[in-house]
């Protein structure tokens, strides 16, 4: 006999709010431990964002002369049309030598609480330094980079606005702000923040499935906040230390930075927005499949195996925490003039 209309609709009406109450108890715990992206810039300290500003960081972001070489800018290593790093296991710089660590996404990291993989850097401006300085990155030295900027008229007037109040506004440290600015603006809303938002059907149920796992597996407790990671430092194998091709015994992390024994094999936490997008994973680049490392990440911080199911969820989930890219146009940049330092490929 077929049920009558009415027991039909009845029925699917308490599904959907059952459906409904449930989305609304993830949501609120998920709002305990995440926080939505902002809808406007975020403020920076000592460093007033404004529209000239950017254009200028845009420029120097996108520019190759700012390295000794000329061929390597600071898209080279955070390129915007790959997730904002790129997509190698550790960058290649200056005559083609081979950095130390996977290079990090520029997306969203204005949200990070420090800066590179020990947290070396306290923010963009500081980060922004260090691969323009570094040998085997951008090789270059601040008097040269001002020396370059200097001879060319148009970055000279593009700083010159960007810093109305200062007497000798191209200077290294206004380089790193300007940079720091564009780098502001390179906010990726997701079906995330939908969700967190209020958007129940911004997430699939697969998705929500794999948020709910990600909460109760422990991952939010080291990746939690905006940026879900890079707000805190801790053990790569708190629980079991993986593989020596996953964590180099060569590289000990944050003791680098403090020389505390305590920070040996200590990292930040990975931000996690747009992960599918950044392959490969973790500071040694090892491994490419985002599934596995979702699987060493349990065993090795967690003591948990994740099984094939459960990892298929959370990546699931991850993939709702990649966000639509602010569209990028190309800069047209001044022209060299005959003070402009010459490129040089010599290893220093």
């Amino acid at each position: 006999m077929t049920p009558p209309l009415k027991l039909i609709l009845g029925t699917l009406s308490a599904l959907a709010l059952a459906h409904g109450a449930a989305a609304s108890d993830l949501r609120e715990r998920a709002q305990e431990l995440f926080a939505p992206l902002p809808s406007t810039i975020p403020a920076l300290n000592d460093n007033v964002i404004t529209e000239d500003k950017i254009d200028l960081g845009k420029a120097l972001f996108f520019d190759p002369r700012m390295s000794a070489s000329g061929v390597f800018s600071c898209n080279s290593c955070h390129n915007l049309a790959t997730g904002g790093d790129d997509n190698m296991e550790t960058s290649i710089g200056h005559a083609w030598q081979k950095g130390p660590r996977n290079s990090p996404t520029v997306l969203n990291a204005v949200f990070n609480e420090a800066q590179f993989w020990d947290g070396r850097a306290a923010d963009l401006a500081e980060q922004a330094k260090g691969p323009v300085q570094a040998g085997v990155e951008m090789a270059n030295t601040p008097e040269n980079v001002v020396a370059t900027l200097m001879s060319m008229p148009q970055y000279i007037d593009w700083f010159t606005a960007s810093f109305p109040e200062e007497e000798n506004p191209v200077s290294f440290d206004n380089f790193a702000k300007a940079i720091e600015a564009y780098e502001a603006t390179l906010i990726t809303p997701s079906p995330f923040d939908a969700f967190l938002n209020g958007d129940d059907a911004a997430l699939s149920d697969g998705q929500k499935a794999g948020l709910q796992l990600f909460i109760d597996k422990g991952c939010s407790s080291c990746h939690n906040g905006i940026n879900l990671g890079g707000n805190g430092y801790y053990p790569f194998g708190l629980i079991e230390k993986p593989g020596a091709d996953v964590l180099p015994p060569d590289d000990r992390g944050r003791f680098a930075v403090t020389e505390t024994a305590d920070d040996s094999y200590v990292f930040r936490a990975a931000p996690l927005r747009n992960i599918d997008q950044t392959a490969p994973y973790f500071h040694s680049g090892k491994v490419w499949d985002l599934k596995v490392a979702v699987q060493i990440m349990g065993t090795s911080q967690l003591g948990e195996e994740i099984n094939d199911a459960e990892a298929d969820q959370i990546v699931a989930f991850l993939g709702a925490l990649t966000g639509k890219m602010p569209e990028v146009t190309y800069p047209v940049l001044p022209a060299e003039t005959l003070l402009t330092p010459r490129p040089t490929g010599e290893v220093q």
